[in-house]
C-alpha cells in the first residue's frame, strides 16, 4: 500500500438517506467512512442536497465510489414494477445521487463497491429488477432481514456460495463465505453486464460483478462495513476498491503532468 499522500484515493460515499443527513444521524453512515479510511482511502462525504452542477464537480474529483446501505427501497417504477405492499418508501435524492455517481464511474472507469441498498441501486441503474420482499415472495427458511434490531436481537448470519472463477472467489480464498444479513429485498434479474458472483443457499443473489470492461465494480448484499474488524473478506472488499481507486488517481496525476 502506497504511503504517498498524493496517491491516497478520494472515495465518495453518499449519505444513506436525506433524513439522516438533515438530522445529522451518522451512527451507521460513519461505519462506511471508517472502513474506507482503514483501507487507506480518503472518504469524501457526498451530500444528497447538492445541485446537479455541484454534484458533477464533486463526482469528477473522486477516484472511487462506495454506495452504502439504506432503510429506503428503490422506487419500483424504475424497474417497471408495481409497488409491493412491503416495499419501503423511496428516497428520490439518494436515487438521483447514486445514479449520477454510477454514470460517471462507469463512463470514466472508476471503481465502485455497492453495499446492500447500493447493490440494488447499481442493479436497477443497469436495467435489472428486484425482489421487493423476500419473505413474502420467496418464503425462504433463511432469515435475510434483521428483525428485532432495536430490541437487541443479534444480527443474523448465513452462508454465501461464491461462484468459482469470480473475482469475489479470489478475494475470499474459497468458494464460500459467512455473511451478515439485513435486507428484505434482493436482485431478481441482474442488470446489463453484471454477473452473479454469490448466492445464499436459498438462491437469493448475494453479490454481483461488472463484466463490461476491466473496471472493478462489485455489489454485495451483505454489510462488510459491520464486519471490518474481524472478517478477511470484508477487509479485502474495501482494500480492493481503494487499491483500484489508487490506480485511477495515479493515472490521472500522470496524465496531468504530461499535459
Amino acid at each position: 500500500m502506497s504511503t504517498d499522500p498524493a496517491l491516497k484515493p478520494r472515495v465518495g460515499v453518499p449519505y444513506r438517506t436525506l433524513k439522516e443527513e438533515l438530522t445529522a444521524d451518522r451512527s451507521r453512515y460513519d461505519m462506511y467512512l471508517e472502513a474506507v479510511r482503514r483501507a487507506g482511502g480518503d472518504p469524501v462525504e457526498v451530500s444528497l442536497r447538492l445541485a446537479e452542477s455541484d454534484l458533477r464537480r464533486l463526482t469528477e474529483s473522486l477516484d472511487a465510489v462506495v454506495l452504502p446501505g439504506s432503510p429506503s427501497d428503490v422506487d419500483p417504477s424504475r424497474f417497471g414494477a408495481v409497488r409491493h405492499s412491503k416495499c419501503a418508501e423511496a428516497d428520490l435524492k439518494r436515487e438521483e445521487t447514486d445514479f449520477a455517481l454510477l454514470e460517471h464511474a462507469i463512463a470514466e472507469h472508476k471503481p465502485v463497491l455497492a453495499i446492500c441498498y447500493g447493490n440494488q441501486s447499481l442493479n436497477v441503474f443497469l436495467g435489472g429488477s428486484l425482489i421487493q420482499d423476500i419473505a413474502s415472495e420467496l418464503h425462504s427458511a433463511i432469515q435475510h432481514q434483521w428483525v428485532g434490531r432495536k430490541q437487541g436481537v443479534p444480527e443474523p448470519f448465513h452462508a454465501a456460495q461464491i461462484e468459482p472463477g469470480s473475482r469475489l472467489a479470489t478475494l475470499a480464498g474459497s468458494v464460500g463465505a459467512r455473511v451478515n444479513s439485513s435486507h428484505h429485498q434482493s436482485i431478481l434479474e441482474p442488470g446489463r453486464r453484471l454477473r452473479v458472483a454469490a448466492r445464499a443457499p436459498d438462491g437469493v443473489v448475494e453479490a454481483v460483478e461488472w463484466t463490461g470492461d476491466e473496471n472493478w465494480i462489485t455489489g454485495v448484499q451483505w454489510h462488510p462495513e459491520r464486519m471490518i474488524e474481524t472478517d478477511p473478506l470484508a477487509q479485502a472488499l474495501f482494500r480492493e476498491v481503494v487499491a483500484a481507486g489508487r490506480k485511477v488517481r495515479a493515472q490521472n496525476l500522470t496524465a496531468s503532468v504530461r499535459q
